[in-house]
């Protein structure tokens, strides 16, 4: 049985794309009964090839930059004859696009329905523009009815930013046009989205669905208490999608256990939209192979390395015709296997290791930041808010308490053995009661 169809539809006047084939392709799996997620590996590759080089078409016809770098490579036609060749297409630096609006535009102007921007942390936002096919026809091909279970039935609650960037606007598309559920436009905790109107909200609609990140799914279940609003009483929500920043399985169990549902990660970039979502048996994150196909390269050679090897994710859009990414260096790190999952879905399956800039260099090692989340987290007595800080290779972590009597040189010292004998690092730890809260990306790590 389908939970749920597209609720809705959307026809564009007088328009015509390099994307128009793959709505048959897609038809036809509706008339099946079937979707792309349990299809048979060689049927999503063949599917994808044949995307990637429709894109390739038309990143050649209409972009110079793109087409500039494919005759560097020594492309004479826009054309793979296999996905391994795609390896021998050049990469795409975000130094290359920041700042720059219309590098990668291949649309005219007035083609553009929507732009969204990075927040620029790391230097000059990159922009994004979408045509608005792109948002409400070919974003919308890919049905994942597996891994989205959510139905018109469902109210779900979007705590995500509503500003420059995609997540907020994205997830309020998925679920009222493809699901048809009523949303709740939370935003997160900005001048029109205080938190206790948030959680008011929340209880007097009686969500079902939270979409947030993991700091701020914290912060909710943290206020609610101070505001008398008893979670699973009040608010009995049957899921949490997190997305946004990492985070550590540990870190998500502490959740689940909080807000007495289940926690589900869903992993994406305002430059390339949806990559990949975890199903029921959180394993690892399903890649959206009808949206992307994503590589994982050496961060230094740029060589492809094959499954269960850990390198910088690369990823290339297959449904966009405003401003694709092709070969996009995400500077996340992780590896993809191949999908043994007891769901049932053939789609490979992407372990996510966290970002370049953030890796912790201790004794000689690198360490991923949701590995030392992911021990720490185990101790019960420490609270979800925290920083890790590095100063010339010594570890200092900064904790809260969590729901214990233990004292502060206590619960510092269970915390220095833990990490000791969990990964065999001294740390230096101090136990604060004033982690500042954060309504933007959680910043854990100091380096």
């Amino acid at each position: 049985m389908k939970l749920q169809t597209h609720k809705m539809t959307v026809s564009i006047d007088e328009h015509s794309s390099h994307l128009e084939q793959f709505k048959q392709f897609y038809q036809r799996l509706d008339e099946e009964g079937k979707t792309i997620e349990k299809l048979p590996r060689q049927q999503i590759e063949d599917y994808q090839l044949k995307a990637v080089n429709a894109t390739l078409a038309h990143v050649w016809n209409e972009n110079e930059y793109y087409r500039s770098r494919l005759e560097e490579a020594g492309f004479t036609e826009p054309k793979i004859d296999s996905l391994e060749q795609l390896s021998t297409v050049p990469m795409l630096r975000k130094d290359v696009i920041r700042g720059d609006k219309e590098k990668l535009l291949c649309v005219p102007p007035k083609e553009i329905g929507q732009v969204h921007l990075t927040s620029g942390t790391s230097g000059k936002p990159i922009y994004t523009s979408y045509t608005l096919a792109d948002q409400y026809v070919y974003d919308l091909l890919p049905k994942y009815l597996e891994l989205f279970k959510e139905s018109a039935d469902d109210i779900t609650a979007i705590a995500l930013p509503y500003e420059f960037a995609l997540p907020g606007l994205g997830f309020q598309r998925l679920f009222q046009f493809a699901f048809g559920t009523t949303v709740l436009s939370l935003g997160k905790g900005g001048y029109m989205a205080p938190v206790d109107k948030s959680l008011d909200l929340m209880r007097e609609y009686q969500a079902t669905v939270l979409t947030t990140t993991p700091s701020y799914a914290a912060l909710l279940a943290e206020e609610s208490e101070k505001l008398g609003i008893k979670i699973g009483e009040d608010i009995r929500l049957k899921k949490i999608w997190l997305t946004g920043e990492g985070c550590s399985s540990v870190f998500r169990d502490r959740l689940e256990e909080w807000w007495g549902c289940e926690v589900s990660f869903f992993y994406g970039s305002t430059e390339c939209g949806v990559i990949g979502v975890e199903c029921s048996k959180q394993q690892g994150y399903h890649i959206m192979e009808g949206h992307v196909k994503v590589e994982i390269v050496d961060q230094d050679s740029g060589e492809v390395l094959p499954y269960g090897k850990t390198g910088e994710i690369v990823v290339t859009t297959l449904l966009r015709e405003g401003m694709p990414m092709v070969r996009y260096r995400t500077g996340d790190l992780g590896n993809l296997q191949q999908s043994k999952c007891d769901c049932g879905i053939t789609m490979d399956v992407l372990q996510l290791r966290g970002r370049m800039e953030h890796m912790l260099h201790l004794g000689g090692e690198d360490y991923s930041p949701f590995m030392i989340e992911h021990f720490l987290m185990e101790i019960p007595e420490v609270g979800l808010w925290y920083h890790l800080k590095l100063d010339d290779e010594v570890l200092t972590i900064e904790a809260e308490k969590f729901r214990t009597k233990l004292s502060n040189e206590q619960l510092a010292e269970k915390i220095q053995k833990h990490m000791a004998d969990r990964i065999g690092v001294h740390c230096e730890v101090v136990i604060r009661d004033d982690i500042p809260r954060t309504y933007g990306k959680a910043t854990r790590v100091f380096i």
